[in-house]
């Protein structure tokens, strides 16, 4: 601590709700980065206790125990065994279900037994005495020698009194929770001293998980492996004994604390619940009954903030080429940078929309249970059935989902949903999908109500899913798995969603799209301003001549000619000639150079083609300069002398796009998780010849 300012840390077992008090205590003033050499998020934000004190809230990964399976709860043991780190806490409060007491003590007594100054924060008090539990709050603090404090997360109860405990000073339990044995204390000593560890327990951690403490150097390691073998110590025999320990504490605590148990059928209505939304197929059916509303509402309530945007940039384009002097400057803020905002800006309905649903799936607490329910079907494709939850995350982005497989155990298993994760359509996607289905397919509704372009839009989605699970099921064969894991979670009680909490993740996940696609597309939008201005010197000075030339015999106004101009520049600037040197190979899906373009433009970031197509065919005179949608509907095939965006050439986009790995980032997550180029070579490789066959196949058949 100093100045006022203190590290508080938030930790507690998954679904324990430390992300709803984390966003009570800190409101947007919150920002999200990765921990210090990993890929795993970091949620920190930032809380004014009281006049004076000012505190730094981290958002820990959910953990059980500080001995961790996955990376993400590696995180959270090292953050809480090194004092040297900067992320270490001043002081910590473990959130506990009380519902669920006994599940989150374990943590708690590896916190007093480290230390560390802890503030026990009793959350869903409500539904604890909805079941019947009654708990002497102040006989579990005496017992334990820690501040408890009764709140609800969800619902902002307790924040201030918990605010004001937290604001003063803070001493660690004077408790000792696991005796350390005779035999290992001098084997303890030997760490302790040569460390210069605060505690007996904190040198037993670096003796149990030498390999998980990261923080230590090579030399560090190889001295504690050193001295553990010299003194027989095994870290799994004692590892045991303590689990054993600390539970013979956690159940006598319980006993003098907990008043009266809870009853028996609590949860009777939710278990009602359950049988009819995890039922064998008409749990299924509800699934993809909700999946189909959700995308029904990205088209329906998206579609007028949408037009808006787009109309609003178009005449911003026009208003600034009109005003601004002439030069290339100015034209890049014109065409490069304006349409590569809007391009950008023009997909946050959707993207909000999309994530409000998911949103609003999780706080009610469907979410657990369609990871339950789809965990059934999965083990039939080779898939692990943790693999559920980092393929559902793959329809937010592929990313996340794909280190969220570190929760898988068996590395080949671990392996197969790495590879087919991609396939899962993620909102990346969603900018492409929703301009070119709204480009194709008709604005008209099913029996009154259903839209077709929200049918196609999720059929697109169950395409990617499919896919998936095919993929998995043939690299079943391949990698001969035999060996499976199974899922194992528990299943938060229905509950009504807390309209701020998804606020929060609105707001959040939006950011991020505009904040971290959105520098890449204005970036790649402005290149490609760049390459279609510029090209070789002869050909762009004789535009004119040519142009004239060709248009002699034709009576043309001279806002013809100027846009006739601009098209021959364009074909002929470093862009058009890209765009021509792969034009043979896309000739056969129905694409021409200027979808070509964008094709390898959009290996940066999927989104980046609706971008780039806005500024590939800005080139319209500056009093008419028209929307995203007008410039594809407009734009003229000139071997046939219709419309370029035929239905066609659409769905072979869209089929393209489905199956496409078209990430770099995505490709640079799978290096770094399958530590090796093989893998993500393998998947481009995989993933690009079955988009372009399928793509084919579709063009083919339909043109």
């Amino acid at each position: 601590m100093e100045n006022g300012r203190i590290r508080i840390a938030l930790t507690g077992k998954p679904n324990a709700g430390k992300s709803s008090l984390f966003n009570h205590l800190t409101g947007l003033n919150q920002k999200i980065g990765n921990f210090p050499g990993v890929t795993v998020d970091k949620r920190m934000g930032y809380c004014q206790l009281d006049n004076n004190t000012h505190a730094e809230i981290i958002d820990l990964p959910g953990i059980y125990s500080l001995y961790p399976r996955t990376l993400d709860e590696k995180i959270v043991t090292e953050i809480f065994s090194d004092q040297k780190s900067e992320l270490y806490p001043d002081k910590v409060v473990l959130i506990a279900d009380a519902t669920n007491l006994k599940n989150c003590m374990l943590l708690l007594t590896q916190l007093i037994d480290l230390r560390i100054p802890t503030v026990v924060a009793l959350n869903m008090m409500d539904l604890a005495a909805k079941s019947g539990l009654s708990i002497d709050v102040k006989r579990l603090s005496s017992l334990l020698d820690v501040p408890v404090v009764m709140i609800n997360a969800r619902k902002g109860h307790g924040i201030y009194e918990l605010k004001r405990l937290l604001a003063e000073p803070l001493s660690a339990s004077k408790k000792s929770v696991f005796q350390i044995e005779d035999e290992i204390k001098p084997v303890i000593a030997i760490i302790r001293n040569h460390f210069t560890l605060a505690t007996d327990y904190e040198a037993y951690h670096f003796l149990q998980q030498t390999d998980n403490l990261i923080f230590l150097t090579q030399e560090q390691r190889a001295f504690v492996k050193a001295v553990a073998k010299e003194h027989q110590f095994f870290p799994h025999k004692y590892q045991g004994a303590e689990t054993v320990m600390r539970y013979g504490f956690i159940q006598e605590l319980l006993n003098k604390a907990i008043v009266k148990p809870s009853h028996r059928d609590w949860k009777k209505v939710s278990h009602g619940i359950d049988r009819v939304l995890t039922h064998k197929v008409g749990g299924y059916l509800i699934f993809f009954g909700v999946l189909f509303l959700i995308f029904q509402a990205i088209f329906a309530w998206a579609q007028i903030p949408m037009d808006f945007i787009d109309s609003s940039f178009a005449r911003l384009s026009n208003n600034l080429s009109r005003e601004l002097p002439e030069g290339p400057f100015f034209e890049l803020i014109s065409q490069g940078i304006v349409p590569g905002i809007g391009g950008i800006v023009i997909f946050i309905p959707q993207i909000a929309i999309l994530f409000a649903c998911i949103a609003i799936l999780e706080e009610s607490g469907y979410m657990a249970r369609v990871v339950f329910l789809m965990d059934k079907a999965m083990r039939k494709f080779g898939l692990n059935g943790k693999s559920v939850v980092p393929l559902m995350s793959g329809w937010a982005c592929a990313i996340p989902a794909i280190m969220a497989t570190r929760t898988i155990d068996n590395w080949k298993e671990r392996l197969i949903t790495i590879f087919v994760t991609p396939f899962m359509s993620c909102s990346a996607r969603l900018p492409v999908f929703t301009i070119l289905v709204a480009l194709i397919i008709p604005d008209v509704k099913l029996f009154g109500f259903f839209n077709y372009q929200g049918l196609v839009l999720m059929g697109l989605y169950l395409l990617g899913f499919l896919a998936a699970i095919f993929s998995a099921w043939a690299m079943k064969f391949i990698l001969k798995t035999t060996e499976r894991s199974f899922l194992m979670m528990e299943l938060p009680t229905y509950r009504m969603p807390r309209w701020p909490n998804v606020g929060y993740t609105i707001i959040e996940k939006t950011k991020t799209f505009v904040f971290e696609a959105g520098r890449v597309i204005l970036a790649i939008s402005i290149i490609l301003w760049v390459l279609k201005s510029y090209g070789p010197l002869d050909e762009m000075n004789d535009a004119n001549r040519v142009v004239k030339a060709e248009s002699s015999s034709l009576q043309l106004s001279e806002a013809e000619i100027d846009n006739r101009v601009a098209a021959y520049k364009l074909e002929h600037s470093y862009a058009g000639k890209l765009g021509k040197g792969i034009e043979p190979l896309i000739r056969p899906l129905g694409f021409d150079w200027k979808i070509g373009i964008a094709l390898v433009s959009s290996f940066a970031a999927r989104e980046v083609f609706v971008g780039t197509i806005a500024a590939i065919y800005s080139i319209s005179s500056a009093e008419d300069q028209p929307t995203i949608k007008q410039r594809l509907r407009s734009e003229i095939n000139p071997e046939t002398g219709g419309p370029r965006y035929t239905p066609a050439v659409g769905m072979s986009l869209l089929i393209f796009y489905t199956f496409a790995m078209q990430c770099m980032s995505t490709l640079a997550i799978v290096k770094r998780e399958t530590k090796g180029w093989k893998w993500p070579l393998i998947q481009l490789a995989y993933m690009t010849g079955l988009a372009y066959l399928s793509a084919f196949i579709v063009y083919q058949v339909m043109s």
